[in-house]
C-alpha cells in the first residue's frame, strides 16, 4: 500500500504497449463492492479468497500489465501462480516514504482506526519476506511514477535476457 503499484503500473504498460489491468477494480466489479465494502461487510479473509481467484483468471487471459493489492503476493497459492504465469515485480520503498504517501488518501481498509505508521511497519515485518520472492525488486523511493516505470522497464528487460528461468530474485537500485 503507497509503493505505487497502479500509477507505476499504469506507465509501464503504457511503455510496453500493453493492458493495464488493476486487480482491486477487478474484484470489485466481480463483488459489485468496494474493497473498503467488503472488507468491512465480509473480512479480510473474504476479500483475500476473492482476489486469488481473480487473479487466477486475469492471469489465465491475455498478457497485460496487472496490478496487486499489497497482500495478495502474500498469499502463497496467489504467489505460485504468480510465478507459473508470469513476472513478479516488487516495487520497494522504505516506510518513511510510504507513510508519506499513504497520509494522502483515507479509504485504506488496514488503515481504519489506526496509526498509519504502526500498521505499515507491521505489515513491512510481516510482507517483506514474501515480497523477497518476487521475481524483480526495484528500489523506489520519492521520485517520480515515470522514473520507477522506466526503472521496472529496464529491470523487465534485463531479467528476460539474463534471466528467463527466473528462479531468483533481482534487486536494482533506485
Amino acid at each position: 500500500m503507497g509503493a505505487g503499484k497502479t500509477s507505476v503500473g499504469r506507465r509501464v504498460a503504457a511503455r510496453l504497449g500493453l493492458p493495464f489491468v488493476d486487480a482491486d477494480q477487478e474484484i470489485e466489479r466481480a463483488a459489485a463492492l468496494s474493497v473498503e465494502e467488503i472488507f468491512a461487510r465480509h473480512g479480510e479473509s473474504a476479500f483475500r479468497d476473492g482476489e486469488r481467484r481473480v487473479i487466477a483468471r486475469l492471469l489465465n487471459g491475455p498478457v497485460h500489465v496487472l496490478s496487486t493489492g499489497g497482500g495478495a503476493f502474500i498469499d502463497p497459492a496467489t504467489r505460485a501462480i504468480v510465478r507459473e504465469k508470469g513476472i513478479s515485480i516488487w516495487l520497494k520503498v522504505d516506510v518513511e516514504e510510504l507513510v508519506r504517501r499513504v497520509s494522502r488518501r483515507t479509504n485504506r481498509p488496514l488503515l481504519k482506526d489506526a496509526d498509519p505508521r504502526v500498521v505499515l511497519e507491521r505489515l513491512v515485518a510481516e510482507r517483506y519476506p514474501a515480497y523477497g520472492e518476487a521475481d524483480i525488486v526495484v528500489r523506489t523511493g520519492d521520485g517520480s511514477a515515470d522514473n520507477a516505470a522506466e526503472q521496472v522497464v529496464g529491470a523487465v528487460a534485463r531479467h528476460l535476457a539474463d534471466r528467463p528461468d527466473r528462479a531468483q530474485p533481482q534487486e536494482f537500485p533506485a
